[in-house]
């Protein structure tokens, strides 16, 4: 997601309604697969070995930002609730993909219940910066994380502190419904389970690494948010609530979504959009695009038109 440049986030893509027209969506004749999917095998996947050693560059590069960043990195925690929901949601804890993955996925809970403890009643004041890795930490055994679901180009895992992207997916939907600037967000290179029980835009969700692939807000209004997570029965449970009224409410949603088959394999691309809602006349006011996904298909789709392109 790009970084907006005026006071509704509005960003290249952005049209505020009467101005201009909106971007037309590529047309399937216009495909072109994504770089990772055509790019050759990184160096750390021809030569495993040296994937250790890239990744304690890659920390070490993260922890020295951290240090020495011009960012005020967020450090407040408030128990009681601050007075205005922004936007609430909750995502099902446990989705049937597969028998040989379901333990994997009750671990998850296990996981979700020690980060969302990290993030539950954290603020972030005017000109705060919130980072998910540095408000988490790295998720070891020592700190109670147990082998739950990671993602592997695409393809499901174990992995100790597996499954908290959940976490960062449930808080990406809520900051896309205020004003905080998103910063930095990556989202994962393939498209690795059908759409069983989704409630959210397919491309809307995060990868997360620890240290360095992270999800990063940035506050520049001058209102406090604060960020309420817990882990229910059946559903992780969030509210982004704010010390104030916010004179905007956000509509998000995808846009002209298609599989297509190129070269013996199957894509699927959408873009996500957003609608600028004035609160107080209930009245749109801007619509801005806010990224066009395209990831690799993992699995057979049943039930879509997929369109071959050369």
């Amino acid at each position: 997601m790009t970084q907006p440049d005026g006071p509704l986030g509005r960003q290249p893509g952005m049209s505020v309604l009467s101005e201009q027209p909106l971007p037309t969506a590529p047309a399937a004749a216009d495909f072109v697969p994504p770089a990772r999917a055509l790019a050759a095998p990184r160096l750390t996947e021809r030569y495993p070995a040296l994937f250790p050693v890239a990744v304690r560059v890659h920390r070490a590069r993260r922890r020295w930002h951290w240090l020495t960043g011009e960012e005020q990195w967020t450090s407040t925690r408030e128990v009681e609730p601050l007075p205005t929901r922004v936007k609430k949601h909750k995502s099902l804890l446990l989705r049937q993909l597969g028998e040989s993955e379901m333990w994997l996925q009750h671990n998850k809970v296990t996981n979700l219940r020690l980060a969302s403890s990290q993030v539950d009643g954290v603020l972030i004041r005017p000109g705060e910066t919130f980072s998910f890795n540095k408000v988490v930490g790295n998720c070891t055994r020592r700190k109670g994380y147990v082998a739950g679901m990671k993602l592997s180009n695409g393809d499901a895992e174990s992995g100790v502190g597996g499954g908290i992207c959940q976490l960062a997916n449930l808080l990406h939907w809520m900051f896309l419904h205020s004003p905080l600037t998103v910063v930095e967000r990556s989202e994962h290179s393939f498209d690795p389970f059908p759409d069983n029980g989704r409630v959210l835009p397919w491309g809307v969700g995060c990868s997360i690494v620890y240290n360095y692939v992270d999800l990063v807000v940035r506050n520049d209004t001058d209102t406090t948010f604060q960020l309420l997570v817990h882990v229910g029965e059946r559903h992780l449970k969030g509210e982004l609530r704010a010390d104030r009224e916010v004179p905007h409410s956000y509509s998000v949603f995808a846009r002209d979504e298609q599989f297509l088959r190129h070269e013996d394999r199957v894509f699927r691309r959408n873009e996500i959009w957003r609608t600028v809602i004035d609160r107080r006349t209930g009245a749109a006011v801007g619509e801005e695009l806010v990224k066009r996904n395209c990831a690799l298909v993992k699995y057979l789709p049943d039930g879509v038109e997929i369109v071959s392109v050369t």
